[in-house]
């Protein structure tokens, strides 16, 4: 059973070498307004995507300026026995911290993400990520968020994300 599915996947796996490339900037450009750049995010994304097999189950909304993630992480996440990764705790929180930039549709990038964890993260149990904007310095975004389960806090996070001119973003062509 095992070698059938190996020679599905593999066959799966040359269609999707045989597509076009994506090209995400285009994707940005043709969306109705404030759906990519108004913080949907990309449905592949390489943490929360829902197209992503591997990618972690994420529910985002927004409520009074703050985004507002539900999260359960599976087995596949786990560290230590009944933990999250540590890794996978600050990829969760780079992934939702970039909402917070495609709801002020800014197109930027990761500058620094700094994790204090305060507890073990548990796996399959419902999380809750909370981020928000605090300020910014001329292309500097800071944002903070914290991921907790009921009134714990596991974990906290502050990210300082540039911004960046859309015309050079995602991959745009130079414009030399």
């Amino acid at each position: 059973m095992l070698a059938s599915i190996a020679e599905t996947a593999n066959e799966l796996a040359l269609l999707v070498n045989e597509a076009p490339t994506r090209d995400r900037l285009a994707l940005m450009r043709s969306s109705p307004e404030g759906s990519i750049l108004g913080g949907s995010g990309f449905e592949d994304r390489a943490v929360g995507g829902w197209s992503n097999p591997t990618g972690v189950e994420l529910e985002v909304r927004f409520d009074n300026g703050e985004v507002i993630a539900n999260v359960v992480l599976r087995r596949a996440f786990e560290g230590a026995p009944g933990r999250a990764h540590g890794g996978i705790v600050a990829a969760v929180f780079d992934d939702v911290t970039g909402f917070v930039i495609g709801k002020l549709q800014e197109p930027a990038f990761t500058g620094e993400l700094t994790v204090r964890y305060l507890a073990g993260v548990p796996v399959d149990e419902p999380l809750e990520i909370r981020a928000r904007l605090d300020g910014r310095e001329r292309r500097k975004l800071f944002i903070s968020a914290e991921l907790r389960t009921g009134d714990a806090v596991l974990a906290r996070c502050r990210a300082i994300y540039i911004t960046v001119d859309l015309s050079r973003f995602a991959g745009a062509p130079d414009p030399r």
